[in-house]
């Protein structure tokens, strides 16, 4: 279930409770008048269906209270009452299955953003990474893996692709496409002075010894299909709202460590395995998109036919 929350102006309040009530996916239905005071209006509450809450949206983003009130939603983890077990009966679907179109366009529409946050995570995750590669340290280079915030422009790029939404495509793009040269530079400036100071030994990785560590920039199809397993399981977690799923995406493709192992490599002189680092993080970029892309189409397809060809509410 989730729970609604609607600021709307008193002349539009009862339409709106009279579009609640005829959705058999609401119940808790609770008014507040005049309770509401930026923006001013009468505050309307209930908890919804989430295989509903597209339809639900839809009905109130037609009286405008998008524009002139407000609209918010929250999940809910426990739910006691028959009303609500009634009302998700009720309602199309699954649960699990049901793609909440404006809470996805949200939240990954938050997570795009080149922002300091973004750049300081995926430095940190890339130069996590390039100790992972000078050491011959797997286990460092899993926390990378962990660390690093590119999933979510990956996401809001398919989202962006679906939904033919180019502004979310274009902040995307910005976020990865500064965000990785700039942690790289960072990556390759840090290694390069701790090598200088003799902090980092980079003889190992000069000589090629560094067996453990190979596969972040051996390119083949192996590096393809996992990539393309992590976008479906990604967007699948997103959408389902299973984020636990996510640590998983995030430990199996090695995007930061290849930009980690891209920049040491150009430190030490060694371009073939840099380029081959590079190829490596474009390869499981555009597979994790595509990926993502085709699961978000198919859910879309599904919960179509699921309503009825009814439009959903993020186009």
């Amino acid at each position: 279930m989730l729970h609604l929350r609607v600021i709307s102006p008193a002349g539009s309040t009862d339409e709106a409770l009279a579009r609640l009530r005829s959705h058999p996916g609401t119940a808790h239905i609770v008014v507040h008048r005049g309770a509401a005071l930026e923006p001013a209006g009468d505050l309307i509450e209930a908890d919804v269906a989430r295989e509903a809450a597209d339809e639900i949206l839809d009905l109130l983003c037609g009286l405008d209270l998008d524009h002139h009130g407000g609209i918010t939603l929250e999940s809910l983890d426990t739910a006691l009452s028959d009303s609500a077990d009634r009302a998700e009966e009720a309602a199309p679907g699954e649960s699990a299955d049901a793609v909440v179109w404006e809470e996805l366009l949200s939240r990954t529409g938050e997570e795009s953003r080149l922002n300091g946050t973004f750049l300081a995570f995926l430095a940190i995750a890339c130069l996590l990474a390039s100790v992972g590669v000078i050491t011959d340290s797997p286990v460092t280079i899993v926390g990378a893996m962990v660390v690093g915030p590119e999933f979510g422009p990956l996401a809001a790029l398919a989202v962006g692709l679906v939904l033919r939404r180019g502004d979310l495509m274009r902040r995307a793009g910005a976020a990865l496409g500064i965000g990785f040269p700039v942690a790289m530079a960072v990556t390759a400036g840090v290694t390069l002075l701790s090598e200088l100071v003799g902090l980092l030994d980079v003889s190992a990785f000069r000589s090629g010894e560094h067996p453990q560590v190979d596969f972040v920039y051996e390119v083949g199809w192996y590096s393809l299909i996992v990539a393309l397993l992590a976008g479906a399981a990604g967007m699948l977690a997103m959408t389902s709202a299973k984020s636990a799923a996510l640590v998983g995406v995030f430990i199996s493709v090695t995007t930061v460590p290849a930009a980690g192992y891209a920049a040491v490599a150009a430190v030490t002189g060694d371009w073939r395995r840099s380029l081959e680092s590079v190829a490596q993080l474009v390869v499981n970029l555009i597979g994790i998109v595509a990926a993502a892309a085709v699961v978000l189409a198919l859910r879309r397809r599904g919960q179509r036919v699921r309503t009825g060809g009814r439009p959903l509410s993020a186009g």
